[in-house]
Parts: structure tokens; sequence; C-alpha cells
């Protein structure tokens, strides 16, 4: 039994752990969208001069154990193809696990990475890590795709 001076503070407490409950798909679904664009605008910027993307992956861009041209081709087209399963939550935690690869290949490929940039790569990390360890959420095609499928299977 509880004492009586401490049923205030624990209702208010479980009032709050509903509501923050409540949230937490909005907050996946933000999460998801704001890493997601970010990733695949950087993705459509290689994209409109792909002669400078080659030439950054050669000159600027030291990403460990690919070629300059492979590795333009591939963080391109990660840039490109993981957000989008990112931001539908289709595939949500591959997506979110292949952006993690992409932003830590990014910070290690840049010999001088200003402090606001890592900050910002710190920043995405933590999204994504959350995408992975809580999946993509109630507003997610995960979320409407998989129990249709595992019912399915039956």
């Amino acid at each position: 039994m509880t004492p009586t001076w401490l049923d205030t503070p624990l209702a208010a407490s479980r009032f709050a752990a509903r509501v923050l409950d409540a949230l937490q798909p909005l907050a996946l679904l933000a999460a998801r969208v704001h890493v997601g664009l970010a990733f695949f605008r950087s993705g459509l910027t290689k994209l409109q001069d792909w002669d400078t993307t080659l030439a950054l992956f050669q000159d600027e861009y030291k990403v460990p154990l690919l070629s300059p041209k492979l590795a333009a081709w591939t963080g391109t087209g990660g840039e490109l193809v993981l957000p989008v399963l990112l931001v539908l939550g289709l595939f949500g935690r591959f997506g979110a696990l292949g952006l993690s690869v992409v932003n830590v290949v990014a910070v290690l490929s840049l010999e001088d990475i200003p402090e606001p940039a890592l900050q910002q790569h710190v920043f995405w990390g933590c999204l994504l890590a959350a995408v992975v360890l809580w999946g993509p959420g109630k507003l997610s095609l995960d979320a409407w795709w998989w129990p249709r499928v595992a019912g399915r299977a039956r």
C-alpha cells in the first residue's frame, strides 16, 4: 500500500506516461522524416552534378575500402533508396541501419569535419538509433503490413 501523500504524484506520473506514450508514434515519424529528407536531398544534390560528385569522392571524401567511383555510386544510391524506406516505415529498421552506415562513413570519410557538421551527424545517428531500437512506430507501413503477412503465414 502506498502512502496517501504519494497518490497525487503517482497519478500525475501515470498520466504523463500515457501522454508521452501516445506521442511516441508522432515522434518516431518526425525523426524518420527529418533524417530521411536530409539524406534524400543530399542524394539528389549528388545526382544534379555527377562530375562534381565523382571529383568530391576522388579528392575530398576518403571512403575506406572502396574506390572513389564505387563509393560515389553506393553512397548516392544509399542516400536515395534508404530514406524512402525510412520515411515510409517500410523495412524501417533496415532503412535506419543502412542510413546509420552511410552516416558513419560520411563522418569517417572527411579528414576535417567542422564541429557543427559533426554534431548534426551525431544527432542524425541518435534519431536513427531510436528507429533501430524501437522500430518505425505505429505510423508506418511496417505496422500495417507485417501483421497481415504474419496472419497469412498461419
